[in-house]
């Protein structure tokens, strides 16, 4: 039988510490009955939530193009439709990533702010533009991406810690970062919640910029996949910058 969280009323994954969605350690939910008028609230909320909308998709693909002053990043769907657009000037000292809905920069969709100045220690704040609600984080592990295999950790919007990125295989990890032209190895990573395999990011290296490929469809549903996108944005900004 499913369970759901007493507080937002978010489906629980299972064996999940704690709430995706708000946080909420599991040890301490209330007992709700299924047909008490909070929960019948609580299944309301969640039945009208944009879970069916462009970021609760099960399939993104991100195209990066270098440029002479910088890089350019198009997000598409299974069928090559344009969802967004990113522009980075290089040699910055701290990010600050924005997505817009085009080449025009015509809307801005959301952003990726650096929260501190050196990457190595970085967090990144993933925030919708149109409200700026926080969305969730992701920091570099950099002990282990600097010396073995790439890692981003994720959090959830109150910063609770829900799962990480990392890559599948160190061989291929070390083969990437120590032998000669290595780093034209694409990299193939697994998300993971809360120990949970449930996503696979997969680059493929061009001459002129790369591709990721991410197929989620083991991601709660509830999960915004803006904050995953951020993360492979900051893999072909920030990872390619130590190879």
């Amino acid at each position: 039988m499913a369970k759901f969280c007493s507080k937002c009323g978010t489906q629980i994954v299972e064996d999940a510490k704690f709430c995706l969605t708000c946080g909420t350690k599991i040890e301490e939910m209330q007992p709700i009955s299924p047909s008490s008028p909070q929960m019948i609230q609580q299944h309301q909320n969640i039945q009208t939530s944009p879970t069916s909308g462009i970021w609760y998709q099960d399939y993104y693909k991100i195209r990066k193009k270098v440029v002479t002053i910088g890089q350019k990043y198009w997000i598409e769907d299974r069928n090559n439709n344009l969802l967004g657009f990113c522009k980075q000037k290089i040699l910055k000292l701290k990010e600050d990533i924005r997505i817009y809905t085009d080449e025009n920069l015509s809307q801005e969709l959301f952003c990726i702010k650096q929260q501190q100045i050196l990457d190595a220690f970085g967090n990144f704040a993933v925030l919708d533009s149109t409200t700026g609600t926080l969305l969730g984080s992701i920091k570099r592990e950099w002990l282990s991406s600097v010396f073995t295999k790439d890692t981003w950790e994720i959090y959830n919007p109150t910063n609770q810690l829900i799962g990480k990125i990392e890559e599948k295989s160190m061989g291929q990890a070390l083969a990437r970062k120590y032998m000669p032209g290595g780093g034209l190895v694409p990299e193939k990573m697994t998300l993971e919640l809360n120990g949970v395999p449930v996503a696979e990011i997969n680059q493929s290296f061009k001459i002129i910029g790369d591709i990721w490929e991410m197929n989620c469809h083991s991601v709660p549903p509830d999960l915004d996949r803006r904050v995953l996108l951020g993360a492979m944005l900051l893999m072909g900004l920030i990872e390619r910058r130590h190879k």
